[in-house]
């Protein structure tokens, strides 16, 4: 009787033992599981982040001649524009949208060696006023950042975008004047310029001209001879 009994308890202190082993080995399986769960529905995450960040991208663009940027559109900083002096043979061609706020790295002040130069720029509209009322004055521009967007472009002789295309400013197309040494680029300049305060003083720099159509190789219709042209920038998805 009493081998019996100590047998008995012997087997149920056994299957005591194993249950307990077998708990602990599920409690590590699932927590294995709920380990690479996890990991899992990060990855996930990350991949639809990801896609966001690739399939509603943002773009920046400048806009010339305004202080501010449209709306929908997120301000990265106003500033100056600039570039090459109108008649330099050397000019660079681009202008430059320069920050109010500039930092410096290795520097010697003065006027010395062989370098290039950058200057402010003024409106060159003189009496035909376009766009009016800015002659002479500083032309500023902003930096500005548009999200869910792929592309911007600047589409010349368009006050209007073309289907499947958001408008983001529009405006008169700018350039230099074309007996000048200095090169230059076409330019989007806004239709309702804003002007740099203190800045309508004749010092000349980067200038910006109105651009009109000549007749010839470019055709007339649909294009007018002396007729000045307008444009757009405009942004897609």
């Amino acid at each position: 009787m009493l081998q019996s009994y100590l047998t008995g308890q012997a087997t149920s202190a056994l299957a005591t033992y194993q249950v307990e082993v077998l708990k602990r080995e599920f409690k590590s399986f699932t927590g294995l599981i709920e380990e690479s769960m996890n990991a899992f529905k990060e990855k996930v995450k990350a991949d639809i982040r990801m896609k966001d960040l690739t399939s509603n991208g943002s773009v920046v663009y400048t806009r010339w001649g305004k202080k501010t940027c449209p709306s929908g559109a997120e301000l990265v900083f106003s500033g100056f524009a600039g570039g090459s002096w109108y008649g330099d043979q050397g000019a660079a061609v681009d202008p430059l949208c320069l920050p109010r706020d500039p930092e410096w790295g290795i520097y010697k002040d003065g006027r010395d060696g062989d370098k290039a130069y950058v200057y402010g720029a003024e409106y060159q509209t003189f009496s035909y006023n376009v766009p009016p009322g800015v002659h002479d004055h500083d032309v500023p521009c902003a930096v500005c950042l548009v999200r869910n967007r792929s592309v911007t472009k600047m589409f010349a002789a368009r006050k209007n975008c073309y289907k499947g295309w958001k408008l983001e400013y529009r405006g008169y197309l700018m350039a230099g004047y074309y007996n000048y040494v200095a090169g230059s680029m076409y330019t989007c300049v806004d239709g309702n310029p804003d002007t740099l305060q203190g800045g309508h003083a004749n010092k000349n720099g980067k200038l910006f001209y109105p651009v009109e159509a000549r007749c010839g190789s470019l055709k007339c219709p649909p294009y007018v001879e002396g007729r000045e042209l307008v444009c757009v920038v405009c942004s897609r998805k």
